[in-house]
């Protein structure tokens, strides 16, 4: 599998690509972004074996991003994925992979994954490793996560996984919800994500992570989506990206 890192500003496009990506089933997706900062970090801590690079971002370009990545000494492969075609030059200046044009064709995104496996020589049934070294962080912890450590302010809360109800992203921080407490901690949603393995927590949107043995009822929405109503009465939007997830998960 390759592993796949997206950045991107617009909610709904960075969706739809991770979509198509999964679709292809050689792509597994360890980290999303919409900012430069948010981006670098999450690169940082993924080591992902391809970006995939949006051009025009709210606080910086693909291209600035691309330029940072080379400069920290990352080999990861970019492929930038963008609605505009002026700077396909620049991009095969920084040795990008690829350079699709939005709106995605799912062929398209088959060809350049297809490009990908032929580059980095990725097998069909294993997880690949970046620079031929690096693993996934599921790998590294191969025990089940039963306390999540997090930094609250200048202290660290030890929280108990199955009495997390949910975990959000909120302004690029997150915000981690027990039972009768919410916690906003100094870390990302990509980050919480990467220390957690344990089987009742579930991405189900690109700001939520949630605990499936606290949902109550699931209600279509549109487009294919569902909002998942908690025990808490928070109400939790499911993307169609992970509604497969979803109902493997449930057992639907």
């Amino acid at each position: 599998m390759i592993r796949a890192f997206v950045v991107d500003d617009e909610p709904l496009a960075r969706d739809e690509l991770m979509y198509l990506l999964r679709r292809t089933k050689r792509v597994d997706i360890v980290g999303e972004a919409e900012s430069y900062e948010e981006a670098l970090d999450g690169i940082q801590e993924t080591t992902p074996d391809v970006i995939f690079l949006d051009i025009q971002l709210s606080d910086a370009t693909g291209i600035e991003i691309a330029e940072r990545l080379k400069e920290d000494g990352c080999h990861s492969a970019i492929v930038f994925a963008t609605a505009y075609d002026e700077y396909a030059l620049k991009a095969f200046e920084l040795n990008a992979t690829d350079y699709i044009l939005k709106p995605y064709e799912e062929a398209r995104i088959q060809q350049t994954v297809e490009k990908l496996v032929q580059r980095l020589a990725v097998p069909a049934s294993q997880p690949a490793a970046a620079g031929g070294s690096s693993v996934s962080a599921a790998s590294k912890t191969l025990e089940r996560t039963e306390r999540l450590a997090v930094t609250v302010d200048e202290r660290i809360a030890v929280l108990h996984v199955d009495r997390i109800i949910y975990i959000e992203s909120e302004e690029g921080k997150a915000v981690v919800v027990t039972e009768g407490q919410r916690y906003k901690v100094c870390e990302a949603l990509t980050v919480l994500e990467r220390k957690l393995n344990h089987p009742s927590m579930l991405r189900v949107h690109r700001s939520y992570l949630v605990n499936v043995d606290y949902v109550k009822e699931i209600e279509p929405w549109f487009h294919s989506t569902y909002v998942m109503k908690m025990k808490d009465g928070a109400s939790i939007p499911v993307s169609r990206t992970y509604v497969k997830d979803l109902k493997q998960k449930l057992g639907l």
